[in-house]
């Protein structure tokens, strides 16, 4: 079982939809997971081969009852978006998490006010520890 950030895969979106249906449900079969999906709903086989990834990426683990498999998430969302935000930030800011703020601040997705409220807070972190 993979958890560390470092090595973490990246996700395609058809098993990032599959992962938040288990990070909100935790264990479930994949006829369970084939439920929660409107119609026209996937075919089975499809699902079972994004749920069988998943645990080949470190994403998903199983228990055995039979010839059927119960998954269950781990790796939760928090981390899988702490990685996911670790690659884009050392992909393209080269690991400067100073040039995304930056960027945001140039782009203009946030304002000087929700910036000196995200000073605040870092500050209060800080005096905490």
């Amino acid at each position: 079982m993979k958890s560390d950030l470092i090595n973490m895969q990246r996700l395609t979106a058809k098993e990032e939809e599959v992962m938040n249906h288990f990070w909100s449900r935790d264990k479930m079969f994949v006829r369970e997971l084939l439920e929660l999906y409107d119609d026209p709903k996937p075919h089975f086989n499809t699902l079972s081969t994004i749920v069988r990834a998943l645990e080949d990426k470190g994403f998903l683990y199983h228990n055995s009852y039979g010839n059927t498999y119960q998954y269950y998430p781990v790796i939760s969302k928090v981390n899988y978006q702490r990685g996911a935000l670790k690659g884009v930030v050392s992909k393209y800011f080269k690991n400067s998490y100073l040039g995304v703020v930056s960027s945001l601040i140039e782009e203009e997705e946030i304002s000087i006010d929700e910036l000196r409220g995200l000073i605040e807070k870092v500050e209060k972190t800080n005096k905490a520890k």
